[in-house]
């Protein structure tokens, strides 16, 4: 009876600690916008889904205003397989002709969306689901890309079909959602001048919303630890000095670049702090939020 007493007690005072370390965090960030980036693993395991959906629901009960941005690649790449049509990549980015930008609609503005909207709200929160065509958010304009060929010194122009790039944002219908309780969760899907639906990268929207909206962070979600340094350490602190630095010099590489330089832009639109964070670990987000050490790493513009 007193080895178990002893337990209880302990597991109080670690509960009591946690709710007493949160709590200047809870202060600081109270009436502020946090734009979060929600994909990989996050997105598709489903102990992580649920986590993910509280942590969110928590933030807006505690006075905290977030918005979420999701991707939904693989969930795309699934559909298109079973419609027996390939999904072809240049430079990361998946070609997407007609066909295929229906098939994109179909599952970020539709599927996913909505499933994330569901989730939000059966963990008690009011969240509404948009794309960025909604209310005139998202003004994307067209990709092209350039490829050198082995077999001429004339740079190749590649069509990528409906893939684009932020052009502007209307943050009216998000600052109308979030000024009204209800929590926006945005689909990265916005619309040309010529009036055609455009895909654009999810870490981009969230990055120019960030901008647009003036948040406090800018929360990225991935599948690995954040930043790593050569010997595979998470570097926890980087200023635009440092990122740049690392760049240079090889450390940061590969997908993780596009990830970082969108991060960096925010920080020079005017959003305080941007984390890059392990979307595979139990509430990601609170811990890295509200606890002094966090989880992930945190650039800011210093």
């Amino acid at each position: 009876m007193k080895i178990q007493a002893s337990i209880e007690n302990r597991s109080a005072g670690e509960i009591a600690h946690v709710l007493t370390e949160a709590l200047p965090y809870i202060r600081r960030f109270k009436g502020k916008t946090l734009v979060v980036k929600y994909g990989g693993n996050a997105m598709t395991d489903e102990r992580l889904k649920s986590s993910f959906a509280r942590d969110i629901v928590l933030l807006k009960l505690v006075g905290i205003n977030p918005v979420v941005v999701h991707g939904g690649g693989p969930q795309i790449g699934q559909l298109l397989q079973r419609l027996g049509k390939t999904s072809e990549f240049v430079q990361g980015m998946r070609v997407t002709d007609a066909e295929t930008m229906d098939v994109v609609e179909m599952v970020l503005g539709g599927l996913v969306n909505k499933e994330i909207v569901n989730l939000i709200n059966q963990h008690g929160g009011k969240a509404v689901g948009l794309t960025g065509k909604d209310g005139d958010l998202v003004r994307a304009r067209k990709i092209t890309v350039t490829q050198r060929s082995p077999e001429t010194d004339q740079p190749e122009i590649i069509d990528l079909g409906h893939v684009g790039e932020v052009e502007s944002i209307e943050p009216a219908v998000v600052d109308m959602l979030v000024h009204g309780d209800f929590i926006p969760v945005v689909a990265p899907i916005g619309v040309g001048e010529d009036g055609r639906s455009y895909n654009i990268n999810a870490d981009l929207v969230a990055g120019k919303l960030a901008e647009v909206l003036k948040a406090e962070k800018l929360i990225l979600l991935t599948n690995t630890l954040g930043i790593l340094d050569k010997q595979g350490e998470l570097l926890t602190g980087l200023s635009l000095t440092d990122v740049d630095d690392l760049i240079a010099d090889g450390t940061i590489s590969g997908g993780m670049i596009p990830k970082t330089r969108c991060a960096t832009d925010a920080l020079k639109g005017g959003v305080n702090s941007v984390h890059i964070i392990d979307g595979r670990v139990d509430h990601a987000v609170l811990l890295e939020l509200f606890t002094d050490q966090g989880i992930g790493t945190l650039l800011l513009r210093r």
